[in-house]
């Protein structure tokens, strides 16, 4: 179990230092939409690389943090039913959910990106608009961003066998739901 924890601790440094560095794509896609909008207006003048350039730079901002975001527990998650239950019972929640969820799902994107990346490449595809971007590196960081995701679901899901083993502290802070504390402020006992 050692040598899988150290896998994962790899991949969460992987996947930290890929989500802070892309993070400057969104100042980037900031600055492109800007100028685009000050050259439109002041020189009447308009380019289709550079209005695809801004989706290009947000969607490797979107794509290529979405594992940071697993990793650091941000992701989307129905809390007013997961807070009800034991944290033990979260673990096991997530671990299912990781396993019979995400990683099919990620895999299934892996399989369907690779031969539509290599045709895009291999085509040297262009945008359909006049004066647009080649295709494939936004096609490619659609897959770099789904590789990212599935490396960074084997590290969760041994992250949390190792939790639900005992061999890995929780490294979440547990919040009891809202009716515990409630409980609590009144006076109740705890169950």
């Amino acid at each position: 179990m050692q040598a899988l924890l150290g896998l994962s601790r790899l991949i969460d440094l992987i996947t930290e230092r890929i989500g802070k560095a892309v993070s400057w794509l969104i100042l980037f896609a900031v600055l492109v939409s800007a100028g685009n909008a000050i050259v439109r207006k002041v020189f009447n003048v308009s380019s289709n690389a550079w209005l695809e350039a801004q989706w290009y730079l947000f969607g490797g901002a979107f794509m290529l943090a979405a594992a940071y975001t697993l990793c650091e527990n941000e992701h989307i998650r129905i809390d007013v039913v997961y807070g009800k239950f034991s944290r033990r019972t979260q673990h096991w929640i997530d671990l299912f959910g990781h396993c019979v969820f995400l990683m099919p799902f990620v895999l299934l994107m892996i399989y369907y990106f690779i031969p539509y990346v290599s045709r895009s490449y291999r085509s040297g595809e262009v945008s359909s608009s006049a004066g647009g971007l080649i295709l494939w590196p936004a096609k490619a960081i659609l897959l770099a961003g789904f590789l990212l995701l599935a490396a960074q679901g084997i590290s969760e899901i041994i992250k949390k066998i190792a939790i639900l083993r005992g061999d890995l502290d929780d490294p979440t802070t547990y919040v009891p739901n809202l009716q515990a504390l409630e409980g609590e402020g009144s006076g109740e006992a705890r169950s």
